[in-house]
Formats: structure tokens, C-alpha cells, sequence
């Protein structure tokens, strides 16, 4: 039997019609403290984009720098492209996303690779073994 998916004890519906001052009770105290303090002006106008890609306004996804803003369930099915300090990243919120800021789904830095070292690039690359 396949396990129900649940997000704070509740099912995906129920955070259809919740409003937003029901879900941020269940959410933990800096999310808490973020929606109490308000919303800064480039989140309100976030918040008009969503809300006019909903009523299907707009087809392209939101492009926004507002890398701060909490991901309400009323943001759920909008695509966003959130800026990375370099280029935009492609961010679809989803329910275990509930809660979170755009910004974590967004990384600013690489993934560091490191190579083989070269020749000569310490002491010990420089011995050459005899047979």
C-alpha cells in the first residue's frame, strides 16, 4: 500500500483553501517572524505576479531576485525562475516546499571539482620512478 503524502500532518488538500495566517501557525518561529514583520515591497509585487498567474494572465514563468521571499501554498503550480547571482534557476514549488524560501532551491555557488594535479604542481609530482 502506498504510504499518504503528508506535510505537517496534513493532506495536500487541505492547503488548497487554507489562507496564509492558518499555514504560517504551522510553520517554525523565523518563518513566523518573517510573515508577522511583512512583506517588502518586491515581495508584494511577487505576490501580484502570482496571483495574476493564476488567474492565467501569464504563461511565462516569474523571473524574480527576491530570493527571500517564503513559499506560501498559494505559490503552489507557478514556475519560477529565481536569480543565482549568475543566472536564473528554474524552481517549480511542490508541497515539501512549503515553508521554505525561493532562495534555498536556487544554489549561488559550484559543486567544487578538483582535477588530478598537474606536473610540477607540488614536490612530490616532481619524483619520476626508475625501473
Amino acid at each position: 500500500m502506498a504510504k499518504a503524502i503528508t506535510y505537517y500532518g496534513l493532506e495536500p488538500e487541505a492547503f488548497e483553501n487554507m489562507t496564509a495566517e492558518d499555514f504560517i501557525k504551522l510553520m517554525p518561529a523565523r518563518q513566523r517572524r518573517t510573515f508577522k514583520r511583512g512583506f517588502t515591497p518586491a515581495q508584494k509585487i511577487l505576490l501580484e505576479k502570482v496571483k495574476s498567474y493564476k488567474e492565467g494572465k501569464r504563461q511565462k514563468p516569474i523571473r524574480t531576485h527576491c530570493r527571500d521571499m517564503l513559499i506560501l501554498p498559494e505559490m503552489l503550480g507557478v514556475i519560477f525562475m529565481v536569480h543565482s547571482g549568475n543566472d536564473w534557476k528554474r524552481v517549480e514549488p511542490t508541497y515539501e516546499m512549503l515553508g521554505h524560501f525561493l532562495g534555498e532551491f536556487s544554489l549561488t555557488r559550484k559543486r567544487i571539482q578538483h582535477g588530478s594535479p598537474g606536473v610540477g604542481a607540488t614536490r612530490s609530482s616532481k619524483f619520476i620512478p626508475l625501473k
